[in-house]
């Protein structure tokens, strides 16, 4: 109880550390969010009127398409443009201790000694999605401790990935020559999420024809007037090149988003979902099983045996809250 006082104690302080970019501030903010601690409500609260100014984007593709070393070329033209960077690079968990394998933070040494570039590798702990379910969070705390761009960077699991895109104001889409064509990636629906697309691995054979099946997959999306086309862009990420026209691909969508009203529409409904999902976990925790047999396994035994239907099962749940 005493070490949980002395921390409750230091969350102002933790925060103002934070915000000067002290690394090891962040870290524990990161931490106490991972954790799931009792103090989290009270780090939200302190973080929240310093958030709202990062650029969050979004990177994912199918494994081996160069992700990772995508981002750290990206982090690279970040820093040349002046830009505090924060990446957050979404593992798969270790099956022993459910923590990050690090497999991106090995990538990243490039940057380990910048003080202006914070990276943090978290487990995604089976979450579908391709993100760890406390990455919204973790994102306030980067852009409260004055990260200009964040760069989420996801596992690549295929089809379920597309959540990156209700989490990013920007999603880039990692293709690379002979990880299947266009049509093979329309399939893993990779292709309805993208602001950007970029050919990585550019210099290898088959580059053009990974433009041209893209073009035309993108030729067949319907899109309002005035919408974002979505260009396509290619780059050779091991050695640097093409990642200038990556940046400014970025800007241009981020004043795309900004003038046309789309960043308030997108950064409402990332919130909406946030809270949505905060809400209905407290209201799991209400039923749950602590202390032995909950209110909803009564009302699923009653179901199960036709006493009663679920949704009058459910409006019971609903009215005993």
């Amino acid at each position: 109880m005493g070490d949980r006082r002395r921390t409750a104690a230091s969350v102002p302080d933790l925060v103002s550390r934070a915000r000067e970019g002290d690394p090891r501030a962040v870290a524990r903010l990161i931490s106490l969010v991972e954790d799931a601690s009792p103090l989290l409500r009270e780090v939200m609260a302190q973080l929240a009127p310093h958030t709202g100014h990062a650029q969050i984007v979004g990177i994912t593709g199918s494994p081996g398409v160069g992700k990772s070393t995508s981002t750290n070329a990206l982090v690279a033209e970040l820093r040349r443009a002046g830009k505090r960077v924060g990446v957050l690079a979404v593992d798969p968990s270790s099956p022993f201790s459910g923590g990050a394998l690090l497999g991106d933070r090995i990538r990243m040494q490039d940057h380990a000694l910048d003080r202006d570039v914070y990276i943090r590798s978290m487990a995604s702990r089976g979450h579908l999605g391709g993100l760890a379910w406390s990455t919204p969070q973790a994102l306030r705390v980067l852009d409260a401790a004055g990260c200009d761009v964040v760069l989420v960077e996801t596992v690549g699991v295929g089809q379920s990935e597309v959540e990156i895109a209700s989490l990013a104001d920007t999603t880039l889409v990692l293709l690379a020559p002979g990880m299947g064509d266009g049509i093979q990636a329309a399939k893993a629906g990779i292709l309805e999420i993208g602001d950007l697309y970029v050919i990585n691995k550019a210099d290898r054979e088959g580059a053009d024809q990974v433009r041209r099946d893209l073009r035309s997959m993108l030729a067949l999306t319907e899109r309002r007037e005035g919408a974002w086309k979505p260009p396509i862009l290619k780059t050779v990420a091991a050695r640097g090149e093409g990642l200038d026209e990556v940046v400014a691909g970025i800007d241009q969508h981020f004043a795309h988003l900004q003038h046309s009203g789309e960043l308030v529409r997108r950064r409402t409904r990332r919130a909406r979902g946030e809270v949505e999902a905060i809400a209905l976990t407290a209201l799991r925790e209400r039923w749950g099983d602590v202390g032995g047999r909950s209110e909803l396994d009564d009302l699923a035994a009653a179901v199960a045996t036709g006493e009663t239907d679920p949704y009058a099962a459910a409006d019971d749940l609903l009215d005993r809250l």
